[in-house]
């Protein structure tokens, strides 16, 4: 049986031609050879499997080599590059930091670099995994470094750049490596296949080359495990099963299921997926990538960031054409929340399925009860319902609120509503009436007086100030008189209405005051009392109120009344959202307007310092009982 070889060895580059994915590095290095302005110490850092060691060689070679190309690639043939391809160089020397990491390693590689080569011109020395030196290592290693002979070259390779001490960066020429696209690994490994005799589609070469992240040796080693499994005939399916990748088709599944809001269909595919060994977590965030797919394909300018097979491209433009930019957004959101949150679950799985559910009533139609919640179109006012509104535009019922005419619905009659155009004698600031008032018209349009139940409409307006027909004239007419509530109820004030800190309505002011006679202190502290009952919702102003310390003072025709509460805070927000209820609150109970209502605080006493270590108890303890002092001093206690 011949001897087998690993394609990563097998199909390692050996010229700057067939490096994969480092075309400006490859050129850097070639051009500093025509011209020969070589540096004596590089340093190649990057991800793993991207070419580091491997563009370190062919640079030893291509400076070595006798007979080089007139692209600079070594010539292969010449004493220098068959004796490093036989192992037998003495000009090309590999150390491995990661074994050979101490301070006496050092030294024997410092005692070597003064050795001249013996083939070629310059003595290369390649160090693999430098990161890995210790810092004693490194310290030995700065000056050679710095200075080294005229013969000397050396070539650093590290994954881990940032643990390399900057005094050893400094001294480097500085090349960083970059993981290899997706279309260069599918391209090589095409070829390879095609000089291996596999034959293997591209769907199952983007899948390898993905897995690879990036890495050649590693999409090499995937590719001869995904041929050691599947022989010469590769399929899909095969290397999904081998590879242990979920397939785009479970994806593609769930999303039309999510368009459809079929829930259950897709928590069915996920116990699927978790029923052949998938892990969850990844399952999430392989429909994360979904969703961003979905979200670049349906932009046609963004198909370069969708490395994918043609074929699949086309799949994700046909689902991401029915879907709205809306939904991909709010999936994406859920996908990367359940992401985040999928490790402090309880239950991972009930938190994934949930997740699931979202999705599927993301594009659900809304139910028959949001539709019978949505709010109707508004309906042309009738006679009847048109009356509040013209009791409100009264000029007696300016200041009056919606709800105080509702608060008396006794008061108010369903009594037509008489719309006609205003006096000629009407006051320069009213709003002039239409010439030919329509019986539509708005109610708040055109004031007009609001008749009572009589059926005629030709009632002599009555000339009082709430403009309909005064009592004695309703008797001469026949017609019973009305109750005056309404008149009372729509001339009430304005609901003070104010909001506590839990967001709760407060009460509201009850008619205006309309004394000004000076009531008394004790008269005043009743009324007081009464208030911290209104804010029984809101236990913590109830009992800053009740608590609070009230003084009444006799100023300029004025009772004023100061609280006094606990704290600054208090004072402020009191004074900032409830002062003005409060006052017009005490005034209405106290049955004056003559009274003013100001917020304080209660100043604090001063309070001696209280005893707190065994110290200051013990002092203060002679302080007050001599006894007690004269005994610690005649036995020499300790007061510790």
């Amino acid at each position: 049986m011949s001897e087998y070889i690993v394609s990563a060895r097998k199909y390692r580059p050996d010229s700057f031609e067939t490096l994969i994915g480092q075309d400006n590095i490859a050129q850097t290095l070639k051009n500093s050879i025509i011209r020969g302005k070589l540096a004596h110490a590089y340093l190649f850092c990057g991800p793993r499997g991207v070419g580091k060691t491997t563009t370190a060689r062919i640079f030893a070679k291509a400076i070595n080599c006798s007979n080089p190309s007139p692209q600079m690639d070594p010539c292969g043939k010449c004493e220098s590059c068959l004796s490093f391809s036989e192992g037998r160089s003495y000009c090309i020397h590999e150390l491995d930091a990661a074994s050979n990491n101490g301070v006496d390693d050092i030294r024997n590689l410092m005692e070597q670099v003064q050795i001249p080569p013996q083939v070629g011109k310059y003595s290369v020395y390649i160090i693999d995994e430098v990161h890995m030196l210790s810092p004693a290592a490194f310290n030995a290693f700065l000056k050679t470094l710095e200075e080294p002979p005229a013969h000397a070259i050396f070539i650093l390779a590290t994954t881990e750049k940032h643990k390399i001490l900057p005094t050893i960066l400094s001294r480097c020429q500085t090349y960083d490596f970059n993981r290899i696209s997706v279309p260069d690994i599918v391209s090589n490994l095409r070829s390879i296949a095609a000089k291996e005799g596999v034959s293997i589609d591209d769907e199952s070469l983007h899948v390898i080359a993905q897995k690879a992240d990036g890495a050649m040796r590693d999409a090499l080693t995937i590719f001869d495990q995904t041929v050691a499994f599947c022989g010469t005939d590769v399929h899909y399916a095969d290397v999904l099963r081998n590879l242990n990748v979920l397939d785009y088709e479970f994806c593609f599944s769930l999303v039309n299921s999510f368009l459809a809001g079929d829930y259950g269909t897709a928590l069915l595919t996920f116990d699927d997926i978790l029923s052949k060994g998938f892990n969850a977590l990844h399952f999430c965030a392989s429909l994360s990538a979904h969703f961003r797919n979905l979200m670049v394909a349906r932009n046609g300018g963004l198909d370069a960031l969708l490395e994918l097979p043609d074929s699949i491209k086309s799949r994700y433009s046909e689902q991401a054409s029915v879907c709205s930019l809306r939904f991909l957004y709010d999936a994406l959101s859920a996908t990367t929340a359940c992401e985040a949150g999928y490790r402090l679950a309880v239950n991972p799985r009930l938190h994934i399925e949930f997740m699931l559910m979202k999705l599927s009533f993301l594009c659900k139609a809304p139910s028959a009860t949001a539709v019978a919640a949505a709010p109707a179109p508004a309906a042309v006012p009738s006679p009847v319902a048109a009356a509040p509104s013209a009791v409100a535009a009264a000029p007696s019922a300016v200041a009056a609120a919606p709800d105080a005419v509702a608060a008396a619905p006794d008061a108010v009659a369903p009594a037509p509503v008489a719309v006609a155009p205003a006096p000629a004698a009407a006051p320069a600031s009213a709003t002039p009436a239409p010439a030919a008032p329509s019986a539509t018209a708005p109610a708040a349009a055109t004031p007009a007086p609001v008749t009572t139940d009589s059926p005629s409409a030709a009632t002599p307006a009555d000339p009082s100030p709430s403009g309909s027909p005064s009592i004695q004239a309703q008797e001469a007419a026949g017609t019973p008189a009305k109750p005056r509530a309404r008149k009372t109820a729509v001339r009430s004030s304005l609901s003070l209405a104010s909001m506590t800190s839990s967001g709760e309505t407060k009460e509201t002011a009850g008619p205006s005051v309309q004394s000004d006679i000076l009531p008394e202190d004790d008269a005043i502290k009743a009324a007081w009392s009464k208030i911290p009952d209104d804010y029984a919702s809101s236990p913590r102003l109830a009992s800053a109120l009740r608590n609070a310390l009230l003084t009444c003072e006799t100023s300029s025709g004025c009772k004023e009344v100061t609280f006094k509460v606990s704290n600054e805070s208090q004072q402020k927000w009191i004074k900032e959202n409830k002062l003005h209820a409060l006052e017009g609150r005490l005034q209405e109970l106290a049955g004056s307007s003559k009274i003013r209502l100001s917020v304080g605080v209660v100043p604090m006493e001063d309070t001696t310092l209280q005893p707190y270590t065994d110290n200051e108890k013990a002092a203060a303890l002679m302080e007050k009982n001599e006894g007690v002092k004269s005994l610690i001093k005649t036995f020499e206690l300790e007061t510790r």
